[in-house]
C-alpha cells in the first residue's frame, strides 16, 4: 500500500535531486572555468533543461458525455465533459477542460438550472492555473474563480454575482482543483489496494480526498459493458457535501470516466458514460 508522502518531503526530495544532479555538471566544468578566467573570457552560463509535458491518457478534443441519475428520477439530465484545447496560458501552455451539465427538457421546465466547471491544466506540472464555476439557478447566476500560484502556495479565490468578493488563502503547493484531480486521477495508474491523499483548493477552503483503489469491475454504459477499476474518494477536514464519492476509470489506454457517484443531503447522483469521442 503506497500512502502520500507530505508536501515539505515531496518538496525537499526534489531540491535534493536537483542539486545532485546540477552537481556533476558544475566539478566537470572546474577545470574548464579556471583556464577561461585565466584567459579573461566568462564562461557561457549553461543552457536550461527543456520542460518536458507530462505523460497523460487524453488529448484535446476528447469529449465524454453522461446519462445523469437522481435518486429515482432515470434520466434526470446531462452532462458533457471535454478536453477543449492545448494552448498558451499564463506563459506556460495548459489544457483547457471543460464540464457542463443540465437538467432533462421535463425538469427544466420546473427549474432553469445550469453549470459549467472548467480548469486549465499546465501541461507541465499537471496542476491548475485558474479554475472556475459558473452557474445558473433560476434567476441566481454566480461565478466563482480561483487563480493559482503554487510557488508561493497562496490562491486568490473570487466570487461574482452583483457584487464581488476577494479572498487570498494558503493552499498546498500541489494543490488540485476537482476538475483538475479527475484528469490527474486518470494519469496515475493504481492497484487494488494503493492509496493516496491529493490536497485540494475548492470554493474557497482546502482539504484533502483519500483515494482508494479498488478492484475491477464490469460497468454498463451507453457503449455496453466495460471494464473500469472503482476508487473511492474520501473528503477530509472539510465538509464538501458529499458523504460519498466513487469513480470508475476504464482499464483502456484512455482511462476515461465511465461512471461517477455522489450520495449528497438531497439524495443519490450517478454520472453513466453515453458516448466518447
Amino acid at each position: 500500500m503506497r500512502e502520500s508522502v507530505p508536501a515539505t518531503r515531496v518538496t525537499a526530495a526534489v531540491v535534493g535531486l536537483l542539486l545532485a544532479c546540477g552537481l556533476a555538471p558544475h566539478v566537470a566544468q572546474g577545470s574548464g572555468r579556471a583556464s577561461a578566467q585565466r584567459s579573461g573570457k566568462t564562461p557561457a552560463p549553461p543552457a536550461p533543461a527543456p520542460r518536458r509535458e507530462q505523460p497523460v491518457p487524453f488529448a484535446a478534443g476528447e469529449t465524454l458525455a453522461y446519462d445523469v441519475s437522481w435518486s429515482s428520477t432515470l434520466t434526470a439530465g446531462t452532462a458533457t465533459l471535454r478536453v477543449a484545447e492545448k494552448k498558451p496560458s499564463f506563459n506556460s501552455v495548459a489544457y483547457y477542460v471543460v464540464a457542463e451539465g443540465r437538467p432533462s427538457a421535463l425538469l427544466s421546465k420546473l427549474y432553469t438550472l445550469y453549470y459549467k466547471v472548467d480548469t486549465l491544466l499546465d501541461v507541465y506540472t499537471l496542476l491548475p492555473q485558474r479554475a472556475s464555476v459558473y452557474s445558473e439557478e433560476g434567476k441566481r447566476h454566480r461565478m466563482k474563480t480561483t487563480m493559482y500560484d503554487h510557488a508561493k502556495k497562496t490562491a486568490e479565490y473570487q466570487v461574482e454575482t452583483r457584487t464581488v468578493v476577494k479572498k487570498s488563502m494558503p493552499v498546498s503547493a500541489v494543490a488540485q482543483d476537482p476538475l483538475g484531480a479527475l484528469f490527474v486521477l486518470r494519469s496515475i495508474p493504481l492497484k487494488a489496494g494503493e492509496k493516496i491523499t491529493m490536497p485540494i483548493c475548492d470554493n474557497g477552503a482546502s482539504y484533502k480526498v483519500l483515494v482508494e483503489a479498488g478492484a475491477v469491475e464490469s460497468v454498463k454504459t451507453g457503449l455496453g459493458m466495460l471494464q473500469a477499476q472503482k476508487l473511492t474518494m474520501t473528503p477530509q477536514g472539510a465538509d464538501v457535501g458529499a458523504r460519498a464519492l466513487t469513480l470508475w476509470l476504464s482499464t483502456d489506454a484512455a482511462r476515461a470516466p465511465v461512471k461517477m457517484s455522489a450520495q449528497l443531503p438531497v439524495g443519490q447522483f450517478v454520472l453513466t458514460l453515453a458516448s466518447r469521442k
